[in-house]
């Protein structure tokens, strides 16, 4: 079997169990192709699965939450969308394999990676030097770049969307990675210092990206030569459209859809049912609005619900060394958008009308 159907194939197991919360393991992978790939599945499914976690979080108070269906990435299949979410699922999905394989680099899970000391010794600025163990991120960048983007085998534009997509996570990666350091010199006077790169926490990668949606840039394709398929005009359309795009700049082509309402058919769930915020502790503006958001502007009524919450309490240290909490039980407000009740608003006639009427 050729390598590059070996990681089509591969890559596409991934997904497939990452979206079907099903544990991940070698049987998803071909047991064929090269053995040292089969090394980093669980990192790569990991690393998925990750980013789609970050993606809920980062859409959690939004009317499109990042639902499961977000996952189905590839564009050899009928969902070949590329709006500007599926633009951030990209990115934030490359983003989640390369940490998770960087990181797993770094802990010494493989034994074919190592820390990145390709610079170490030089002089990186006044004061300090690079040394230490960086994080490979040159590494996690190869092999994820091997995975995930096996999966664009068309070359139309929602595939070369794709592929750019995904590179603005991979470099979110890296353009989000800190600097560390280790003081030397006598008595602890920090006359030299010892730095190395290291990643940020993934939250932080999330955040980036969650600015580059909000930023992402439209592509205005010339439709008529667009229309031309893969001819040479095709290809030179979309040459010339990209050359425009920063590397770090997410794109979309087509509008998103109303995700107030329910699609089946693009596996959007629309927001009636939806749980918002109106009151709580540190709330920010962007989730103190989410009932006007998914609610209010979406056609429905916000409904309050009280629910009751066990939780410790009263928690005590005893020496040595325990803590013993009583359970208590507290009712919770919460908030949801509900349907309208049309009855409600309606004249009366109509009302005593569907009051007498029954199925």
């Amino acid at each position: 079997m050729k390598r590059s159907t070996f990681l089509i194939l591969s890559i596409a197991g991934v997904y497939g169990a990452v979206l079907h919360a099903a544990a991940w393991s070698v049987n998803n992978f071909l047991m064929t192709g090269p053995k040292a790939y089969l090394t980093y599945s669980s990192s790569v499914a990991a690393g998925a699965h990750s980013g789609m976690e970050e993606c809920k979080f980062q859409f959690g108070w939004e009317r499109w939450n990042c639902p499961e269906s977000a996952l189905q990435l590839s564009t050899h299949n009928r969902l070949r969308s590329a709006t500007r979410e599926t633009s951030f699922v990209h990115a934030i999905s490359s983003a989640g394999v390369m940490y998770t394989l960087t990181r797993n680099c770094s802990m010494g899970d493989f034994e074919s990676c190592g820390c990145d000391d390709s610079r170490n010794g030089r002089v990186g600025g006044r004061g300090w030097v690079w040394g230490g163990c960086s994080d490979n991120v040159e590494f996690g960048e190869r092999i994820s770049k091997l995975f995930v983007d096996a999966l664009e085998t068309g070359h139309d534009t929602r595939a070369l969307i794709n592929l750019h997509n995904n590179e603005v996570g991979r470099l979110a990666v890296k353009a989000t990675m800190k600097r560390a350091c280790k003081c030397h010199g006598v008595s602890g006077s920090c006359s030299i210092q010892t730095c190395w790169l290291q990643l940020a926490e993934f939250r932080e990668i999330g955040n980036y990206l969650k600015i580059k949606y909000d930023q992402a840039h439209k592509l205005e394709m010339d439709k008529r030569r667009m229309r031309a398929g893969n001819s040479a005009d095709s290809r030179g359309a979309t040459a010339e459209t990209f050359h425009h795009v920063h590397a770090t700049e997410l794109v979309f082509l087509e509008d998103s859809p109303d995700y107030c309402t329910r699609n089946a058919s693009l596996g959007h769930h629309g927001t009636e049912g939806r749980e918002c915020l109106q009151t709580g502790k540190n709330l920010s503006q962007w989730e103190k609005r989410s009932c006007r958001r998914l609610c209010t502007e979406c056609g429905l009524r916000v409904e309050e619900r009280r629910t009751e919450v066990v939780a410790s309490c009263n928690c005590k240290f005893h020496w040595c060394c325990t803590v013993r909490c009583e359970q208590c039980r507290q009712l919770v407000a919460k908030h949801f958008c509900a349907r309208r009740d049309t009855t409600a608003t309606a004249p009366n006639h109509i009302r005593r009308r569907n009051k007498g009427h029954k199925r």
